[in-house]
């Protein structure tokens, strides 16, 4: 009896050492702080990590990850970079302008690696695009400077419209830069342009309510992680108000939107992961240029082409990347 007693204080002792030291491995892996202003987002959390997985990190073996997500709340990020940095977190990879602004606000020691589609020097988040200087880098979007591109595009498709609007979210760090892209292209092609700004679900819908009030023959949506948090309600309302728009994104067009141009959103978010493993590794964001996407995707949804009654220009068929049957 004592025998057996013995041997099991034993074996007890040993799976308590054992599971203090898993446990020890555990905390001592580095860990990634991953903020996001809206609801999570696997489309971004997929591709990041095969590419922290491509730089050789994978979650559990040799890193962990935090996940913070601000649910549209922007007055929520400075208290979630705080949470991060308490842990602490070896790395912070800020999604889009406004969790990047609350991490450098917060913080000029922890590595900052982000995706924004506003100018990152014209931000303040960077000195340089080729020599950052400090505790950030990342991936710039080039999404606001599209907007007279997708403006183009979507005259192409639309020839007939005399009036093309442009939803912004005026909180966005780039709404300005979008309308001054937008008012251009318009004056270049001789098309008339107003704004509709929107900031919440009702007034997403009183914009487009707005726009086909109007008389807008046609709609640009603004960059912005809200409008992309809310991907499914916009392709609704543009298709309940029979307005053909284009989108920063495929997905949209997969969910039934017109047509996109933009990023190839999935590369980027890779490339984050490649960066996060290179700084886990021992490099700084103030020696990784700021990556500057150079390949743009043109997408179209020849389902909803022809239930709006249009039809796709030679021009745009050889230019697209791919059309969604």
């Amino acid at each position: 009896m004592k025998r057996r007693t013995c041997i099991a204080l034993a074996t007890g002792a040993a799976s308590a050492i054992a599971w203090r030291r898993a446990g020890a491995q555990q905390a001592a892996l580095p860990v990634v702080g991953f903020l996001g202003g809206t609801a999570p987002q696997p489309g971004a959390v997929s591709p990041f990590l095969e590419g922290l997985a491509q730089g050789g990190f994978v979650v559990g073996r040799n890193v962990a990850i935090e996940y913070r997500w601000a649910e549209d709340h922007p007055e929520r990020l400075p208290a979630l970079v705080a949470e991060l940095l308490r842990i602490p977190v070896a790395v912070i990879v800020a999604i889009s302008g406004l969790p990047a602004r609350a991490a450098k606000d917060a913080t000029t020691s922890v590595p900052v690696l982000f995706e924004v589609g506003r100018d990152p020097v014209e931000a303040g988040l960077v000195a340089s695009l080729g020599r950052p200087g400090g505790n950030l880098s990342g991936v710039q979007l080039f999404t606001a400077q599209l907007s007279a591109k997708r403006f183009g595009l979507l005259f192409e498709m639309v020839p007939q419209a005399k009036t093309i609007a442009a939803l912004v979210n005026p909180t966005g760090l780039g709404a300005q830069g979008i309308e001054d892209e937008v008012r251009r292209a318009a004056a270049a092609v001789g098309v008339a342009t107003f704004i509709e700004h929107a900031t919440t679900e009702r007034e997403l819908e009183a914009a487009y309510a707005s726009a086909r009030e109007k008389r807008a023959g046609a709609l640009i949506v603004g960059n912005d992680p809200y409008f992309n948090s809310h991907r499914e309600l916009l392709v609704a309302l543009a298709k309940r108000h029979a307005l053909p728009a284009i989108y920063e994104r495929r997905e949209y067009v997969a969910q039934g939107g017109l047509m996109s141009y933009g990023t190839n959103f999935s590369g980027v978010f890779r490339q984050l992961g490649v960066y996060t493993a290179r700084v886990l590794k021992g490099e700084t964001p103030a020696d990784l240029p700021v990556v500057q996407p150079t390949q743009f995707e043109l997408v179209i949804n020849r389902k909803t082409v022809k239930a709006l009654g249009l039809t796709i220009p030679q021009s745009l068929l050889l230019r697209a990347d791919e059309v969604i049957e």
